[in-house]
Order: C-alpha cells, then sequence, then structure tokens
C-alpha cells in the first residue's frame, strides 16, 4: 500500500513539475513564436483605511495596467493575466 501512494504522490509532483517547465519554456521563448508572453490588466487600486474609532474607509483611486505574464503559472516575477482579470481590484491595507 506505501508503493503505491508514494508511486501516485511521485507521479503527481512530476507532472506538476513538467507542466510548469513546459509553461516557464513557452513564455521565455515564445512558443509558439505569433504567442505574446505579456500583457496588460486594468486594476483599480483600493485603499482600506481603518481608522482609531473602528470604522473602515475605502478610498478608490483611478485605474491603471499592470503588467502580467500569459501563462498558468507566474514567471519573471509577474502574476498571470487570467488570474489579474479575476483579481481587478488591488487592495492596499493602511
Amino acid at each position: 500500500m506505501k508503493r503505491i501512494v508514494f508511486a501516485v504522490t511521485g507521479s503527481i509532483l512530476l507532472l506538476i513539475a513538467l507542466v510548469y517547465c513546459g509553461d516557464y519554456l513557452m513564455v521565455r521563448f515564445r512558443i509558439p513564436h505569433s504567442h505574446q508572453p505579456f500583457g496588460t490588466v486594468t486594476v483599480t487600486p483600493v485603499y482600506i483605511i481603518h481608522e482609531k474609532n473602528g470604522k473602515t474607509e475605502y478610498d478608490f483611486k483611478d485605474p491603471e495596467d499592470d503588467p502580467c505574464v500569459q501563462s498558468l503559472f507566474p514567471h519573471f516575477g509577474y502574476p498571470p493575466c487570467w488570474y489579474l482579470r479575476r483579481h481587478s481590484e488591488k487592495r492596499i491595507e493602511i
């Protein structure tokens, strides 16, 4: 039983590593060549200000374009575009 669990766990980890490496290579070497690896998503910054009296103030700023990478995982310090599209508010707590 331990051998089966070890084999399944090892196979899953190997599959995740292969998907990550393939994703990185697609972004790094622009495979296919018509693929744009980077993009931008419009994000609205929201400042969340906690006041002394226990109230919370929300301050919305002008929307800004944030760079992102067209991949499944984050690469080169940029989040994936699919993640930024789903989280279009950047919350900043003060």
